[in-house]
C-alpha cells in the first residue's frame, strides 16, 4: 500500500501556519525555522514561496484584510455612502479581533500587499463616488483605519483589574465601579466603538451637506 503524501507545499499553507502561530502566540513566535517545523518540512523549501520572514508577515496580514467584507462598497449595492462605512468598519473591526496580534503590521498601512490595497481602493472610490472631493474621501479612509485599528488594539475594559482594592475611592474619588468593567468587557467595548462609530459618521454626515459634489 503506497504511503500517504505530505501535502504539498504552498503559499496558502506557509500563510495559514503562520497566522496560527501569531494569533496564539504573536508576531515574535514567527521565524522560517518554526514554521518549517509546524509544517514538517525543510526551512530552505520556505524560501521557494517566501524570501524573508518579513514578507511572511505581510502575508498574513493581507489574509486577514482579505477577509473584511468590501460588498457594500459594490456599484450595484443600495447602501448610501454611510450606511457602507459603518458596514465597512463592522466588518473590519471583527477580522481584527479575531486577529488581535497581526494589527500592529495591519496599522502601518497597505503597502504592496493586494487585500489591503483592494480595500483601501474600495472605499476611497465608493466615497468618491458618492460626491466626497478626492482629498476628503482620502482622508476618510485614514480617518476610518486609525479608528478601527485603534479599537482593536486592545480593551478598555479589560485594562481594569477585578480587585476592589485596586480603586481606593481616596485616591480616585470617581472609580469605585471600575473592578466592574472586565467582568463586562465586551459588551462595553461594542458599546464603546458603536458610540464612537455613530458620532464618526454623524460628524462626516454634517461635513458631507457642505462639501460634497451632486452626483
Amino acid at each position: 500500500m503506497a504511503r500517504p503524501r505530505k501535502p504539498l507545499l504552498s503559499r496558502d499553507r506557509i500563510v495559514t501556519a503562520a497566522r496560527t502561530l501569531v494569533d496564539s502566540e504573536g508576531l515574535a513566535a514567527v521565524s522560517t525555522r518554526r514554521l518549517a517545523a509546524e509544517l514538517g518540512v525543510s526551512g530552505p523549501s520556505l524560501y521557494n514561496h517566501f524570501r524573508t520572514k518579513d514578507q511572511i508577515l505581510e502575508a498574513v496580514a493581507d489574509s486577514v484584510s482579505a477577509q473584511v467584507d468590501l460588498s457594500m462598497f459594490d456599484p450595484q449595492d443600495a447602501r448610501d455612502w454611510r450606511t457602507a462605512l459603518h458596514d465597512w468598519a463592522v466588518s473590519y473591526r471583527a477580522a481584527l479581533r479575531e486577529h488581535p496580534n497581526v494589527v500592529p503590521v495591519l496599522a502601518q498601512g497597505p503597502g504592496r500587499r493586494p487585500a489591503g490595497l483592494r480595500l483601501a481602493d474600495a472605499v476611497f472610490g465608493s466615497m468618491v463616488d458618492a460626491g466626497w472631493p478626492p482629498a476628503q474621501a482620502t482622508s476618510i479612509g485614514a480617518l476610518m483605519r486609525y479608528f478601527v485599528t485603534g479599537s482593536a488594539l486592545g480593551s478598555f475594559a479589560g485594562g481594569f483589574v477585578g480587585d476592589e482594592t485596586a480603586y481606593d475611592p481616596a485616591d480616585y474619588p470617581h472609580l469605585g465601579q471600575a473592578h466592574l468593567l472586565a467582568g463586562r468587557q465586551e459588551e462595553i467595548d461594542e458599546r464603546a466603538f458603536e458610540t464612537g462609530l455613530t458620532a464618526l459618521l454623524d460628524g462626516l454626515t454634517q461635513q458631507y451637506e457642505q462639501v460634497a459634489a451632486p452626483h
